[in-house]
């Protein structure tokens, strides 16, 4: 049996009007020992209804935090029709090679308001894949931007959402991607089956253009591959992908052409149980680890048991989680804990960050009582590894 992992739990801020909540918490560690941390503003009414990135910064290596401060260059636009488009699902990371902070995700697209508001799921707007830049010197952001890609029938619903990427030595980046064709988007976007692929971008610290892409991984099982993300480990890329029905793992020599996707199983053969939410590597050179949430935990009570969240390490020979390494990263209180994220931090050191989303129980999403009185309390927790 592998050593256990020492992890503790830091709650950054908790607490919240009963209106709106923090969502999807990521960081960029910036040596020598701050840190950035972006988050969504999500409006509890309705799913997957964001409003402006907020940020906040560590000086003393994530032992204290600034409160959070929206960001008015990453908020919402308005199309010439009244609809609303929003940068969301964003992830940031440093890009060394030119000394920027890279935050990528996508859009989602918003009805006016005097149609009610709600995300769209009309295809009126497709899916882009958008960027925003952030200089750690001056510790302010670009206005976010959307990446050219060059067939918009073929990359009509397409975003970088929630995604871990691999800056290479050279400066260019393998960026998983994924959404669907115009074609094949059928009547709306959200039951549209999905496509995962890999980009290869170049990014000159202010523009993010699109070089290739790799193999066009898909599978017939509701809605594809999605909220894909990479990691290179002892020579080879990994790729976790999500499904409605069970999460699937590939790899590749060049981060571009991959294996035949298989279902995520732990050793001992069983299904690992992650499903329809997001997989997260913390990758070290002494051990390939995934971060996940699982059915199986006594926690049939929380939407898509998304609660607790897990980590466990990988054999990477036989594409499979070590049962006896699982342990838990963040407990769960009631609130669906699937929207989150990861960064090292140093060799010895990892952290995912994830939000208490209120809006956690199984069977009435939006009854914020059944997932306060659990013990939630949209608390933003970085659990820290060692």
């Amino acid at each position: 049996m592998s050593r256990k992992l020492e992890i503790t739990n830091q709650t950054v801020v908790e607490g919240y009007d009963r209106k709106t909540g923090w969502f999807q918490p990521r960081i960029a560690w910036l040596e020598p020992n701050s840190a950035l941390l972006t988050m969504s503003r999500n409006q509890l009414w309705g799913s997957d209804i964001f409003m402006a990135i907020h940020t906040m910064h560590s000086d003393d290596g994530g032992a204290t935090w600034s409160t959070p401060q929206p960001q008015a260059r990453m908020d919402r636009h308005t199309y010439s029709d009244g609809y609303e488009v929003c940068p969301c699902d964003m992830t940031p990371a440093l890009h060394a090679a030119s000394g920027k902070v890279l935050a990528t995700g996508h859009t989602a697209v918003y009805k006016p308001l005097d149609r009610g508001g709600e995300l769209s799921t009309d295809n009126t707007h497709g899916r882009d894949v958008c960027y925003a830049v952030y200089d750690p010197a001056t510790r302010e952001w670009d206005e976010w931007q959307i990446m050219d890609l060059p067939d918009k029938d073929f990359f009509y619903w397409i975003g970088a959402g929630c995604s871990q990427r691999v800056d290479l030595d050279d400066g260019t980046i393998l960026l998983p991607i994924y959404g669907c064709s115009r074609n094949g988007i059928g009547g709306n976007a959200w039951r549209a089956c999905y496509f995962s692929t890999v980009a290869r971008v170049a990014f000159d610290g202010k523009k993010l253009t699109y070089i290739s892409h790799g193999d066009v991984l898909s599978i017939p099982d509701p809605r594809g591959f999605c909220e894909p993300s990479l990691t290179f480990y002892q020579g080879e890329y990994y790729f976790t992908l999500r499904n409605d029905l069970r999460a699937y793992i590939t790899r590749s020599k060049d981060g571009l052409h991959f294996e035949k996707p298989i279902p995520w199983l732990f050793d001992d053969g069983s299904e690992l149980g992650s499903y329809n939410t997001q997989q997260r590597w913390v990758t070290h050179q002494d051990g390939l680890y995934l971060s996940y949430t699982r059915s199986g935990a006594n926690n049939d009570e929380v939407i898509r048991h998304r609660a607790p969240l897990f980590i466990a390490r990988i054999d990477p020979e036989r594409l499979t989680v070590m049962r006896d390494t699982e342990q838990i990263l963040v407990p769960n209180r009631g609130a669906q804990l699937g929207n989150f994220g990861a960064v090292n931090v140093s060799d010895q050191e990892s952290w995912v960050m994830t939000s208490e989303c209120m809006l956690g129980d199984a069977k009435e999403p939006f009854n914020l009582d059944l997932t306060e009185k659990r013990g939630a309390n949209n608390r933003v927790i970085i659990a820290k590894i060692r």
